[in-house]
């Protein structure tokens, strides 16, 4: 067991399979204490946190310590409760993994309410609300007089990034992470919090909803074993960025997909042209639109 997260104790949201469950075993295998949260895919509760206790099992064969929990991230007292049984019982809180998300993809055209509104809660509603309830515990521990090294990491996705057809939805959750990320990190900067964003990739239950994706498991692979798909690939990126060693990193956004990672940098200004302070009429816009900021006269344009 490496040592890198030795002392620390880390809650990784949606840690029952693939992603998620990478993250859990990569953080216990260098030394955290795990809160492994899942609903467990338990429908109407019945059975409800097998899938987490498996993984606190694997956890704890190895070595390790940890612990499940079945509550909904999206849910506003399940989040408190999550918080404060990890402190409770776990002695203190390092680090925030969300990685919890569910896929609804339709056209939208066919996208229900009801679909945009179930991603909506998960990833975005379920980041903010832990993001909100670590930010709390640490500035309250920092006022106490104590000092922080806190760690979130929140879960972006290339359709969040680039947009992707039948992802409305997702898509548009995805990208309001990044724009979460992006404000806390400032936030949280005097509390010694870092907040940073990864694009993952790999074979899971969700991509498995993609006719003829198989799912892959992090489990079953050896810990040294590559697979492009592997859903643990970004895991060892994961318990970097939860370190230590990664205090001077915040705010950033890395892709990593296959054996590649990737710093993505956000909207910057690519062309420009000025009225020359006078109003812009939209008659005679197409010309300056086609010249100046796509540099060329484009088809019915001017």
């Amino acid at each position: 067991m490496s040592p890198l997260l030795e002392g620390k104790v880390a809650i990784v949201t949606g840690a029952a399979h693939g992603i998620g469950r990478g993250h859990a075993l990569e953080l216990a295998r260098h030394g955290a204490r795990v809160v492994v949260n899942d609903l467990g895919g338990a429908v109407d509760g019945a059975g409800a946190g097998r899938d987490a206790d498996e993984v606190v099992a694997l956890i704890e064969k190895a070595g390790g310590t940890a612990i499940a929990d079945y509550g909904n991230i999206a849910v506003e007292a399940d989040v408190k409760s999550l918080v404060d049984r990890t402190v409770a019982e776990l002695g203190r809180l390092d680090i925030v993994v969300n990685n919890a998300g569910i896929v609804r993809d339709k056209a939208i055209w066919n996208m229900s309410t009801d679909d945009f509104d179930m991603v909506m809660a998960v990833h975005v509603r379920g980041t903010w609300l832990t993001t909100r309830a670590a930010a709390q515990h640490w500035r309250g521990r920092v006022q106490a007089g104590e000092a922080v090294r806190g760690r979130i990491i929140n879960t972006t996705s290339g359709a969040g990034l680039s947009g992707n057809f039948g992802q409305s939805n997702y898509a548009t959750a995805k990208a309001a992470i990044v724009g979460l990320t992006l404000t806390t990190s400032l936030e949280l900067a005097k509390l010694g919090v870092t907040v940073n964003a990864i694009g993952p990739g790999g074979m899971t239950r969700i991509t498995a909803t993609m006719a003829g994706q198989p799912v892959i498991e992090p489990d079953d692979l050896g810990p040294d074993e590559y697979h492009p798909m592997d859903p643990a690939g970004s895991s060892p990126l994961v318990a970097w960025l939860a370190s230590d060693e990664s205090q001077l990193i915040t705010g950033q956004v890395i892709r990593a997909i296959h054996d590649k990672l990737y710093l993505m940098k956000g909207w910057h200004e690519a062309a420009s042209a000025s009225s020359n302070e006078t109003r812009w009429k939209a008659e005679t816009l197409g010309s300056t639109v086609a010249t100046h900021l796509f540099g060329t006269r484009a088809a019915g344009l001017g």
